[in-house]
């Protein structure tokens, strides 16, 4: 049976005090929100920590409320509430569907938003014990010097898989983290006490699967931000995964159309995952389906062009468990699928 080891846990009550208290513990320290992915990882010393902050006893970072035109939901809030929520199904629709198929139910209602969107990248070469990583000799992501994904690679290609990220890519969400003024920032002349620090989603991540995100660990997100959307506003997200409940994604594909008054796209936005360290924009995307009125032969041929081009320019790779061909040629499949789900 593996174990977790031991560290000592802080229980804050409001977002300076967890600053406060990963400052003060170090570098070795962890928020930890719903931990369903956060201890599984520990157990298998994927990562270390000697210090775990608790936000599980910080209200205000829990709940979904409109702030003027703003959608606005706390990192803490469950999957299951972002799911059913009447707020977000009508605002953002895309992301409530991800949020309902983000593992299986029991994951769903201890699992956060919030822990959701900062979620560790995946690798087949990494997710494994510690014993097994060891008789490989380790790889780039920990502990190692080389990747087993791509021979002589110089960088990690483990592969961002958090289901949440697409659709908030597509509505052109925001994440606000909090964090403690550093003495370098005082000196630079920022005040003391707590930093804000607003962040594109589209902006939060790095082409490096061995950490994939421009923040730093004592950096805590506190607020999704989704700003409104126009009335013609469809989003979709579609998941491949071997089975219907628990396993993380082999391939998901977000979309957005917004239809004005006759039917005719204005916009359009298509997003992949778990293809590599980051997620991919299908850039040919807009110049395909803007412009065009589902339903004609116009958007079929643009549609089955889009789908043809994003083949080329979205690449699985061998870094996750499952049939890499398999995936390839799911590509094109589930972008279909999920921009005739939109219309």
């Amino acid at each position: 049976m593996l174990r977790l080891p031991t560290f000592e846990l802080h229980k804050p009550t409001t977002v300076a005090a967890a600053l406060e208290a990963a400052a003060a513990s170090g570098p070795a320290t962890r928020f930890v929100a719903g931990g369903t992915d956060l201890l599984p990882n520990l157990k298998h010393e994927m990562i270390e920590a000697d210090h775990l902050v608790s936000l599980a006893g910080i209200e205000s970072l829990r709940g979904i409320r409109l702030d003027g035109d703003d959608l606005v939901i706390g990192p803490m809030t469950s999957l299951t509430d972002v799911a059913s929520s009447e707020l977000v199904q009508e605002r953002a629709p895309a992301l409530a569907q991800a949020a309902g198929v983000v593992a299986g139910p029991q994951h769903r209602n201890q699992g956060t938003l919030g822990g959701n969107v900062m979620l560790d990248t995946r690798c087949q070469w990494i997710n494994q014990s510690y014993f097994w990583r060891s008789a490989l000799g380790f790889c780039l992501k920990k502990d190692g010097t080389e990747c087993h994904v791509i021979e002589g690679g110089k960088r990690c290609v483990a592969a961002v898989s958090n289901d949440s990220i697409a659709p908030l890519y597509t509505v052109g969400a925001k994440l606000v983290f909090q964090s403690l003024a550093t003495p370098e920032m005082i000196a630079a002349g920022a005040p003391e006490g707590v930093q804000t620090r607003p962040v594109p989603v589209d902006a939060l991540f790095k082409a490096d699967g061995a950490y994939n995100k421009k923040v730093g660990l004592q950096e805590l997100l506190t607020e999704i931000r989704i700003p409104a959307l126009p009335a013609g506003h469809r989003g979709s997200y579609q998941k491949l995964r071997l089975r219907g409940s628990i396993d993380f994604p082999q391939l998901g594909i977000a979309a957005r159309l917004d239809l004005d008054e006759a039917g005719v796209i204005v916009h359009a936005d298509v997003v992949a995952i778990v293809v590599a360290a980051r997620p991919v924009r299908v850039k040919k995307a807009p110049d395909q389906l803007v412009g065009q009125t589902p339903g004609t032969p116009g958007f079929e041929a643009a549609l089955a062009e889009l789908c043809d081009l994003a083949t080329r320019s979205v690449k699985a790779l061998p870094n996750i468990p499952g049939d890499t061909e398999w995936r390839q040629r799911m590509v094109p499949v589930l972008i279909e699928d999920a921009i005739r789900a939109c219309v």
